[in-house]
């Protein structure tokens, strides 16, 4: 039996979601065939399926020492312009220089606070990199990223400047930035929040101080954190909290951090696993993924649209299921656009112009996984469409990272 075969079990059996698995009988990661540009030309951009995306650089596992990749985000230094990946790994996150997209840097390596994971999460405030993990006892790592400005050696090894250690496991960390408030989720479900969120004062991001936390909902296994500012007058202003809590989507109002309530709970036909989920820009509305509703009940990639124009009482808007059978994973919008990793499906990118219509249309897709698009944990775990320069990261489960872009 493949390893990949007795990974899947376990995911099965022990209920892993988002892992990530190695595809090849020696569980060792993919050569490393490092490539540049190729644009998207009839449908290929080299061997990866592509509509509307042309490939500027790929760097696979086997570069960062790693036997899997997961999370993704990205940092633009304020002082140099440079952009950097911060690509989660099993065994820590690593930080490229993809600036130069012919000449892409591995500057270095933060390794795990404890052991190696499947899971890894990745969020920027203040110029730093906070980061938490499934391993036992990981805490959460804050690295100061300026520190890549010096790297003389490289890839160098680097340290955490702060390890927070109000908790220990988590899936998931998510930031407001307009309050300087973390939120780490996922959490052991027998902790003092039961799994739901951690308050995490970050305004000083070398000074962590938990500031408590919310348990009413239980486990939150991701999350999205604003200063409300959608159309909902009632809560304006109010900091909110919307958490995909496996059986259902809540929305808690955090703003009191020693006072949190619950607002609202949302459910949906044919839920399998609350996964993930991301406002639209004027927070209207909220797009939703599911990660085992293509496995478990039969449907195509299916991306659920909720109406919050009254947080109170939201409603289930409309649904869009997309043209193969992958499993969706993380979301972000960004614009017009929703940017949705599709496990063996690619990176997904919807124009969401008329989501009040109804009317969800796949604008464009690159495909790093092109075995397959079948329901199935492997491919792309993330993306990061925020680069003011239009560059999209890609974090592909065992093949490591790409740098994508819109074609002219």
């Amino acid at each position: 039996m493949k390893n990949w075969a007795r990974c899947f079990m376990l995911i099965s059996t022990l209920g892993l979601l988002g892992s990530g698995c190695s595809s090849d009988d020696n569980n060792e990661p993919t050569a490393d065939v490092p490539m540049n540009y190729e644009p998207c030309s009839n449908g290929m951009a080299g061997q990866y399926p592509c509509n509307g995306y042309d490939l500027l650089a790929t760097k696979s596992l086997s570069f960062f020492s790693a036997q899997s990749a997961n999370d993704i985000w990205g940092w633009e230094d304020p002082d140099t312009g440079k952009e950097y990946a911060l690509l989660g790994l099993d065994n820590g996150t690593a930080f490229i220089d993809i600036s130069d997209t012919e000449n892409l840097v591995y500057v270095g390596k933060l390794p795990t606070a404890t052991e190696p994971s499947l899971w890894r999460d990745i969020k920027v405030y203040q110029n730093h990199a906070f980061i938490v993990s499934e391993a036992a006892g990981h805490g959460m790592q804050v690295f100061d990223l300026t520190n890549l400005r010096e790297a003389s050696e490289q890839p160098k090894v680097f340290e955490a400047d702060v390890l927070y250690t109000g908790f220990g496991n988590a899936h998931n960390v998510v930031i407001n930035e307009e309050t300087g408030m973390a939120y780490a989720v996922g959490t052991a479900r027998n902790d003092e929040y039961a799994g739901g969120a951690h308050f995490i004062d970050i305004s000083e991001p070398k000074n962590p101080k938990g500031v408590g936390g919310y348990a009413d909902n239980g486990y939150s296994h991701d999350a999205q954190v604003v200063t409300y500012s959608g159309p909902d007058v009632d809560y304006q202003g109010r900091e909110i909290f919307i958490g995909a809590n496996e059986s259902q989507v809540v929305i808690v109002d955090v703003t009191d951090k020693n006072a949190s309530f619950e607002i609202s709970t949302v459910l949906y036909p044919n839920i399998a696993y609350t996964h993930q989920g991301w406002f639209t820009d004027d927070q209207r509305f909220f797009i939703l993924g599911d990660e085992l509703d293509e496995q478990n009940l039969g449907f195509k990639s299916r991306t659920l649209i909720f109406d919050f124009n009254d947080l109170d009482n939201p409603e289930l808007y409309d649904t869009y299921l997309g043209p193969t059978d992958a499993i969706d994973h993380n979301g972000y919008v960004n614009g017009n656009e929703y940017f949705l990793s599709n496990y063996t499906a690619g990176l997904r990118v919807l124009d969401i112009t008329n989501i009040e219509n109804q009317n969800l249309v796949e604008s464009g897709y690159f495909d790093t996984y092109p075995n397959n698009d079948n329901a199935a944990f492997d491919g792309v775990w993330s993306n990061y469409p925020y680069f003011q320069s239009g560059k999209v990261l890609v974090s592909d489960m065992s093949s490591g990272l790409f740098v994508i872009q819109k074609s002219n």
